[in-house]
């Protein structure tokens, strides 16, 4: 019989959940095993909520999504072996994409990873790459530095992955006696030095056509108001990455929406013509330097709150680095008379007649126009689209706009297919009375979709619609523009209605164009998962390449 000191004694697993506790962690996703049955228990005392998946690269983008959303490190867990390898796609995703993320593994005991062992992997190794720190636990009382080490780097700009392993011997073992978590530490945020706002101040004074370029740690950094502030006052047009939608309203006259799609576009022109480019928050992981500044003759202004990445290609003439806000805010303080951007806005009224000349299109299949047009109509501004990776990807980064930041979430960086649909489930735990719509292809959304059932085991809803074209799409996009014929990309499809109806959710599809408003409607009525099958007509892929190519060399 146990002593009551000894039934007191707590074990590393028990000590991880409690600092996992400390750090503020609601739910962790993932999948038990054998190596991890010790933390497995230890949860079933805790107030954290473990969400059960049905993949663990499920369990990994539930995790990214809920980093980028909340800005505190969403966690998933795996067991040893293929559990982690499992992991791999959405560890590095949010690595690429500036999500904080903790990735939790199981593994061999410490007396086993000498030899060769059953599903023995080296998994510090393999995450290193794909993350900011990994540690393995290899002594208990290490347990709770080591915690606060993940979610310290995973946090802190840029956010990313990070990785913890838990030996299966090392997780029963007892900790000292008085062992705690440690206390949360948050640095605060560098301010700007009055030395580099001078400096940029004089560069822009010396502009004649500055344009801004905003990036994600603009987003991550909360610096929407203080964007939107500038730009109103000095007129400077603004154009984004697909990670910086809403960074200002996309109806605001100044802003000229999203770069990045792989055919030179509106906003490819605008920096064209720019004489400074006032670079915020913007990753070169995003949208690379070569495709704006291949010539190096760009001007540059880095405001954001790290250092400028080095790229040859990429070396600006000023670094404001600190509180992106204040960074704004003290160079707004400094300038008197906005800036004359006829040129901009006229592009601004073509872009803007392009876009609405679909609202009444009545062709079938759909046409991704008239399909983002139907989105933006039925979603208000605070709902929340997620978009898988393919060819409407393209289309969703050119005609999908956003009045407000992290309403429109793309896996851009890293680019994974199957990246939309957990994250719907994610996004929806953490707003649960927003509308959630998962835009995939057919291709990306067979890819988890077996996520539907970790969808309703958990009575969440949302709608998941399919842009469906029995293809690789955005493959065979690329093969007809550069060879005139495709290959290898084909495929068939299940039944989807048939499909959602096996799950026990809701099934529509789509007959014709004038269907999808009102089917969209009723799917977000429902009090389930909603999945909605709709024919795209891809045709108009090249027709955008032709287009936009014969538009370049008119603007």
């Amino acid at each position: 019989m146990q002593t009551d000191d000894q039934q007191k004694e707590m074990n590393t697993a028990q000590l991880l959940v409690k600092c996992l506790e400390k750090e503020g962690v609601r739910y962790i996703f993932g999948i038990p095993g054998e190596e991890n049955l010790e933390i497995m228990e230890a949860l079933t005392h805790s107030s954290i909520r473990f969400i059960t998946t049905r993949h663990e690269q499920g369990a990994a983008f539930m995790a990214d999504v809920y980093g980028r959303l909340t800005h505190k490190a969403g966690v998933c867990l795996s067991t040893l072996g293929p559990g982690a390898t499992n992991l791999v796609t959405g560890v590095a995703d949010a690595y690429s994409d500036g999500a904080p993320l903790v990735a939790i593994t199981g593994q061999v005991g410490t007396e086993r990873m000498h030899l060769t062992s059953h599903q023995f992997l080296d998994l510090c190794k393999m995450f290193e790459p794909i993350t900011k720190k990994t540690k393995q636990i290899v002594l208990p009382d290490t347990v709770s530095e080591i915690v606060r080490i993940a979610f310290k780097h995973a946090e802190s700009e840029k956010p990313g992955a990070c990785h913890i392993d838990l030996p299966v011997n090392v997780a029963k073992m007892p900790v000292s006696p008085g062992a705690a978590p440690l206390e949360r530490q948050n640095a605060p945020m560098e301010m700007p030095d009055s030395q580099s706002v001078k400096n940029a101040v004089i560069r822009l004074m010396m502009a004649k056509n500055p344009v801004i370029l905003a990036g994600s740690s603009a987003i991550r950094g909360k610096a929407s108001t203080a964007m939107e502030e500038f730009v109103n006052q000095l007129h400077i047009p603004l154009v984004h990455t697909m990670m910086a939608k809403g960074i200002i309203p996309f109806d605001n006259p100044y802003c000229l929406w999203t770069i990045g799609i792989p055919q030179k576009d509106y906003a490819n022109k605008i920096l064209e013509k720019a004489d400074l480019i006032l670079s915020v928050g913007y990753d070169i992981v995003e949208y690379a330097p070569s495709k704006w500044n291949g010539d190096q003759h760009k001007n540059i202004i880095h405001i954001d709150m790290q250092p400028a990445h080095i790229n040859k290609l990429y070396q600006p003439a000023v670094e404001v680095v600190g509180d992106i806000s204040v960074s704004l805010r003290s160079i707004l303080s400094q300038l008197e008379h906005p800036f004359e951007s006829a040129y901009a806005q006229e592009i601004k009224r073509k872009m803007e007649a392009e876009y609405k000349a679909y609202e009444e299109d009545t062709h079938f299949p759909m046409r991704p126009q008239k399909i983002l047009s139907d989105l933006r109509r039925v979603l208000s501004p605070d709902d929340i689209l997620l978009s898988d990776v393919g060819a409407h990807k393209m289309w969703i980064a050119r005609q999908y706009h956003c009045y407000k930041p992290n309403t429109c979430l793309i896996s851009n960086g890293f680019a994974s297919m199957g990246f939309a649909l957990p994250g719907a489930i994610a996004a929806k735990l953490v707003y649960p009375e927003k509308r959630i719509l998962a835009v995939t292809g057919d291709g990306g959304f067979l890819m988890n979709c077996q996520e539907i059932e970790t969808a309703m085991r958990l009575k969440t809803s949302f709608v998941i619609l399919i842009f469906h074209d029995n293809s690789y799409g955005l493959i065979k996009w690329k093969q007809m523009d550069q060879y005139g014929k495709s290959c290898y990309v084909d495929f068939t499809n299940p039944d989807f209605v048939k499909f959602a109806e096996s799950f026990g959710a809701k099934g529509y599809r789509i007959q014709k164009a004038q269907d999808l408003i009102p089917t969209l409607e009723d799917a977000f009525g429902q009090k389930t998962v909603s999945i909605i099958d709709c024919a795209v007509d891809y045709g108009e892929n090249l027709k955008l390449t032709q287009y936009l190519k014969e538009l370049y060399n008119i603007l």
